[in-house]
């Protein structure tokens, strides 16, 4: 077992929100236990907000603990009212059963899953899908006093609104997610469930159910949530989530939301979402304070991030498009690669046979709007300031050929420092 001790470590990350009796957890993690965490199967990939909790069971497993991380494939079905305003839209088993295939596979990725400490994965639907309604009422039903469940804040903040109401079925949820703590203390001797701070109710919901079905004392203990300091969710953009799956979020567009984080939120994301040692830390939030302007931080948070979720291949396509929009010359990089490091940038399109032909810079320049006519262009290259794939020209006669391709069919031109425009080839 590590010497670590996890309850100093979670504590001086700023990761413990809640928790039961701390005495008593204290005592019982002076062994190695069992531990879990929830995952909602809503996609087939996993996202940002996915990160905290996957990395608390990570922290505890490098401490000699042996997590559990569960993917609702039955509470899935039902949807989790805490912190909704109103009920999500119901998949259908065969979409869920997807999305927990793929979630599954990048767990397994983040979680050591053989040795002493071997993480397991499970699916609360293995375990749900043979109750009956009678049998599920009169065994775990009974266990639930109605007045407790209605003090829950999850249930409290939508039957407060007079806008949104709960439906059956979400008050439900509640009694499913107990169930999962109870059976997997009977099933594995877990004695400790870990959550964000919305999930406090379900926890000592089934903390409570426990107590009643098997007579365990059981734990709980809740994280902060992932919050940007202006109380907005990490991890959305404009365009949406970011995904934890390379063809959903691209190693430069991950590595991109990262390296952009605010300098009010970047100290809480290395805490929070890294394994930056202490020392590192202190010697970053120092930089922040003395020197917010060379960004170490951001970078470190990003370089971070991007080589543990897409590995050093990943963290080295994502650092080589950076350098590329800041003046690298371009190479090696396909089409998906340079659209997305050139989303917002004008474009123009050629035929094939134009430039197998031929055409002349000058005409390029103009054709994509980096200069408003030849006369113009030619000012351009005689100035210096005229770029082929990040590559200065500096003869105005300069014809392009297929051989200027810097993808399949991509050409990156640029004036001055910082305007850029893609020439496109129609193939």
């Amino acid at each position: 077992m590590s010497k670590i001790n996890i309850l100093d470590e979670l504590s001086w990350r700023g990761l413990i929100h809640q928790s039961t009796e701390s005495q008593a957890l204290k005592e019982l993690l002076v062994q190695s236990q069992c531990v879990y965490a929830g995952f909602d199967p809503t996609a087939s990939s996993l996202h940002c907000g996915h990160l905290l909790p996957l990395m608390m069971l990570r922290r505890f497993q490098q401490c000699g603990h042996k997590p559990i991380a569960l993917v609702g494939g039955a509470t899935g079905m039902i949807g989790d009212p805490s912190g909704k305003s109103e009920e999500r839209v119901l998949l259908s088993p065969d979409a869920l059963a997807e999305n927990v295939d793929g979630m599954k596979a990048q767990m397994s990725r983040f979680l050591e899953f053989n040795g002493p400490a071997a993480a397991r994965l499970v699916n609360n639907y293995d375990w749900m899908s043979g109750w009956s309604y009678i049998n599920f009422l009169r065994d775990v039903g009974k266990n639930f006093p109605v007045n407790v469940m209605l003090s829950k804040d999850s249930v409290k903040g939508r039957l407060d609104r007079d806008d949104a109401g709960l439906s059956y079925t979400e008050f439900s949820y509640m009694l499913l997610q107990a169930y999962d703590f109870a059976y997997l203390h009977k099933e594995y001797g877990c004695q400790l469930q870990l959550g964000g701070s919305d999930q406090w109710g379900n926890i000592t919901a089934g903390i409570d159910l426990a107590r009643r079905m098997h007579g365990a004392q059981l734990h709980g203990l809740t994280c902060p949530l992932l919050l940007t300091s202006d109380g907005r969710k990490m991890g959305k953009t404009a365009t949406g989530a970011v995904w934890l799956d390379p063809h959903r979020t691209s190693p430069y567009a991950f590595y991109q939301y990262w390296v952009n984080v605010s300098d009010s939120d970047v100290l809480m994301c290395l805490r929070f979402l890294t394994e930056v040692e202490r020392e590192e830390y202190t010697a970053l939030e120092q930089s922040v304070a003395d020197e917010p302007h060379t960004r170490t931080a951001q970078k470190r948070l990003a370089q971070w991030m991007t080589q543990f979720v897409h590995g050093q291949e990943g963290l080295t396509a994502a650092t080589k498009a950076t350098e590329v929009f800041f003046g690298a010359e371009i190479n090696d990089l396909n089409d998906t690669q340079l659209s997305e490091i050139f989303h917002d940038v004008p474009s123009a399109t050629i035929e094939l046979s134009e430039l197998q032909n031929g055409l002349p810079l000058l005409d390029a320049l103009a054709k994509v709007g980096l200069a408003k006519s030849k006369s113009d262009a030619r000012r351009t290259i005689e100035q210096g300031g005229a770029y082929v794939n990040n590559r200065r020209i500096d003869a105005v006669d300069y014809v392009l050929t297929p051989k200027d391709l810097a993808s399949e069919s991509v050409i990156v031109l640029r004036s001055g420092k910082k305007k850029f425009a893609l020439l496109k080839v129609n193939q």
